[in-house]
């Protein structure tokens, strides 16, 4: 924008000095030849004033006193062929001049300057006097330079002046984009600074109204998911009474594990939920994968599922919350177990990624995902096709992403990357 506008001044001012500056400098170049014949009739007036009085030995010495002084050349023609001063051959305008008519004409080099008088002694008389083209024009080439130099000045300045302008609008706007691109991150609290021109300080303004608009229902909206979620620890009450009061005491030991993993479910959707602001975490993948792992293990014994599992030896640090991890391989292995039928094997591998992080891929050798389009809400089979939108956002989130494709064993293959906590 700065360099349109500068461009834009730029052509406005050279149209405008064009305008003014040529006209002014064809005038000043007709007032100088103008100067210069005034000049010159005068000189050759002088001289015609003295024809009538003084001898031709007399009007030579005239001639050449007012040669010397007015710096014209200057000749005087005399009847009978006779000329005085400068010789130079007799011209039309000459003896047009003859006859009585003082006249300014055109020759090679200048003009010649003729004026006629009649003297009682000598006749017709015609004194000329030679302006060359120096003389013309002198002085003008210093004034066309100088216009041209305030020319040059006043369109730098025009352009000094355009980019000042365009500075300030340039920068409120670039500050709305900042404090935009920074919304776009999550950062609610961000505001802009009305600065700069009218129509820039409106759209700051509205810019905060819709920020704090879009904080307002999300507000709004957090409060909702915290309702909801605390609606449900009614219910894993009754059940945990139920499972307590059950005679079998292994059995009831095991369901009252599952109440516990819904309860801390419940527990960390409403502290995330509140959460004005996303925190950066971290987590040791290692061993949030095998103690996932570990839960789902006895409903894969359950089913005769045979689970080949790869984990490494040591930690592998990535930038997601444990308890979304967890999530995240909970929606993973969720899907096999709904999607496959009982006695499929599946598969769960996690390797080190390429820059650091993670990767975890489970497989299965059920039907895969066929040709259906997979998304959120729509995944292919019976179900809300939320799991594998969940365990993308949680990889995205991290820096990494999500891919599915097919296994070894013609089934589904879902590789999950995970991105490495941030420098300290």
């Amino acid at each position: 924008m700065r360099r349109w506008l500068a461009l834009v001044m730029a052509a406005t001012t050279s149209l405008v000095l064009i305008a003014i500056l040529v006209p002014m400098a064809l005038l000043i170049g007709t007032v100088a030849e103008n100067g210069a014949v005034d000049r010159a009739t005068d000189a050759a007036e002088s001289v015609a004033a003295a024809v009538s009085t003084l001898t031709p030995e007399e009007l030579a010495l005239t001639v050449e006193q007012v040669t010397v002084s007015g710096g014209y050349p200057l000749t005087v023609f005399l009847p009978g062929g006779r000329t005085l001063g400068r010789a130079v051959p007799r011209s039309d305008a000459v003896r047009l001049a003859a006859l009585g008519r003082s006249v300014t004409a055109r020759v090679p080099g200048g003009n010649e300057v003729l004026v006629s008088v009649q003297s009682p002694s000598l006749g017709a008389v015609v004194v000329r006097v030679f302006v060359s083209e120096a003389d013309l024009n002198r002085g003008v080439r210093e004034v066309w330079i100088g216009l041209l130099v305030l020319g040059l000045a006043l369109t730098v300045l025009g352009i000094v002046l355009a980019d000042r302008l365009a500075r300030t609008v340039t920068t409120s706007i670039a500050a709305l984009a900042e404090v935009s691109h920074r919304l776009a991150g999550g950062e609610l609290a961000a505001r802009a600074s009305p600065e700069g021109p009218p129509e820039v300080r409106s759209v700051a303004l509205a810019l905060n109204h819709l920020a704090g608009r879009i904080d307002d229902l999300l507000a709004a909206e957090r409060e909702s998911v915290v309702d909801l979620s605390h609606r449900l620890r009614t219910p894993l009450t009754g059940l945990r009474l139920n499972a307590e009061a059950l005679t079998d005491s292994g059995e009831a030991k095991q369901i009252g594990a599952r109440v516990d993993e819904l309860e801390r479910a419940v527990t960390s959707i409403i502290n995330t939920a509140r959460q004005r602001s996303p925190v950066p975490e971290s987590c040791d993948a290692t061993s949030v994968v095998a103690g996932r792992v570990r839960f789902w293990s006895v409903l894969a014994e359950d089913q005769d599922r045979v689970m080949s599992l790869d984990l490494p030896t040591g930690p592998l640090p990535v930038a997601v919350a444990s308890n979304e991890l967890a999530a995240c391989v909970d929606a993973l292995f969720g899907n096999v177990f709904a999607h496959t039928p009982e006695g499929v094997p599946f598969g769960v591998r996690l390797t080190s990624g390429a820059g650091g992080g993670a990767s975890l891929v489970v497989t299965d050798a059920g039907p895969g995902f066929g040709t259906e389009r997979l998304g959120r809400g729509s995944s292919g089979g019976d179900s809300t096709g939320l799991g594998l939108d969940i365990a993308r956002r949680t990889a995205e989130s991290s820096g990494g992403s999500l891919s599915v494709g097919t296994s070894p064993g013609g089934g589904a293959a879902v590789e999950a990357t995970f991105g490495p906590p941030a420098s300290p």
